[in-house]
């Protein structure tokens, strides 16, 4: 580890002051840039200037940064299905990742781009595993606003949202709904047979379903379902309910308006 004496940081500083750039005092001197930025903003904030904070670092919640409601709504919709929060001792911040399958690069792209509206200072990426792709970005305060990160699977643990969640998912219901199909839902195709006027028939109809293992989960899609009007049964017959279906003909009709299939 190299040693820089009070003489180099001093010199630095006096080149800093006088308008130098970063980059060029840490060439002149032989001294890491990153050594030079951190000497900086010490002398800086010693003489009481205000040292404002990287937008990259602030926070929502801590420091009051504008939040793309909307966004969030759909992005909240999309960690609770298929995204999860790692913190690997080789990273200083923790990461989110939303794994989405290759089948639909759409869906890709629109949770990138929700990312990137949430999280505007902060670069995006893909990253690819088999059949999917990891749409990730990495900030220090995601347990901020993901307080439903926890040890284990979700299924395991409580699932609620913070009263502040639960007025973004009210305000805008249909971009959570939109999250939760996007992650762990989809819009199929049925059909059957009718005997009409005597010859029998080809009838198709579309149905939505939501499948997951956590009942929390289930619950907060039903009940957000509910503020605009869809209408859904449970379609398992346990006790423990996985997978909720929207079938009747007005309701599959709303969820073709916000929804629709899978792109």
């Amino acid at each position: 580890m190299n040693f820089h004496g009070t003489e180099v940081r001093q010199k630095a500083i006096t080149l800093l002051r006088g308008g130098a750039r970063n980059a060029d005092v840490a060439r002149l001197l032989n001294v890491p840039c990153g050594t030079i930025s951190y000497w900086k903003h010490m002398d800086r904030a010693q003489r009481g200037e205000v040292v404002a904070t990287r937008p990259s670092l602030l926070c929502p919640l801590c420091d009051g940064r504008p939040l793309d409601r909307a966004a969030y709504a759909y992005l909240l919709g999309l960690y609770l299905g298929d995204g999860h929060i790692s913190h690997y001792a080789r990273h200083r911040v923790p990461s989110l990742m939303i794994t989405l399958d290759d089948a639909w690069p759409g869906v890709q792209t629109e949770a990138e781009t929700a990312l990137r509206k949430v999280f505007p200072h902060n670069a995006t990426c893909r990253v690819r595993t088999k059949g999917a792709h990891n749409v990730k970005v990495y900030f220090k305060h995601l347990l901020c606003l993901f307080p439903q990160h926890g040890p284990g699977k979700k299924h395991e643990r409580p699932i609620t949202l913070a009263p502040w969640q639960q007025q973004i998912v009210d305000a805008h219901p249909w971009q959570f709904i939109r999250g939760l199909i996007h992650s762990d839902g989809s819009r199929i195709t049925n059909w059957t047979e009718k005997l009409i006027g005597g010859e029998r028939k080809r009838y198709e109809y579309v149905r939505y379903f939501f499948t997951n293992t956590s009942t929390d989960i289930l619950g907060l899609f039903t009940d957000a379902l509910d503020q605009v009007g869809v209408e859904w049964r449970s379609a398992n017959q346990s006790r423990r309910a996985q997978n909720i279906s929207v079938a009747k003909r007005h309701s599959v009709e709303l969820m073709d308006q916000r929804i629709g299939p899978k792109y």
